[in-house]
């Protein structure tokens, strides 16, 4: 039988539960909110290229449809980014310090199992 080499401190806070449960709550939210915002651009592209009628009717003066899913696009990425940062710092910061507070103070990443 052969000896596996010691794990390194990174290692060790990788296989942790609390770095697990952190990657995958960050993973629950990304994911699906990239997806979101992806499958609402190329809805965005797709229409302006095969629905010229529908993204030029003037909804009020001169301004179009596809003008108003443009600066969309704009709002979208704000509100997302925004929706993150809240998101972040209420869910996954406190987490996210509360492992750096372990592995500083040797409870993760000391090479031994935890």
């Amino acid at each position: 039988m052969i000896d596996e080499p010691p794990q390194t401190p990174y290692q060790v806070v990788q296989d942790s539960p609390d770095f697990q449960a952190l990657r995958s709550r960050f993973r629950r939210f990304v994911f699906p909110m990239t997806a979101l915002f992806l499958v609402w651009y190329f809805v965005y592209v797709l229409l302006a290229n095969y629905a010229h009628d529908f993204m030029a009717t003037k909804v009020w003066g001169n301004i179009t449809v596809g003008l108003l899913f443009g600066l969309g696009q704009f709002v979208s990425t704000f509100a997302i980014t925004m929706i993150y940062a809240r998101w972040a710092n209420d869910r996954q910061d406190p987490v996210a310090e509360d492992l750096r507070a372990k592995i500083e103070d040797g409870e993760l990443g000391s090479g031994e199992h935890a």
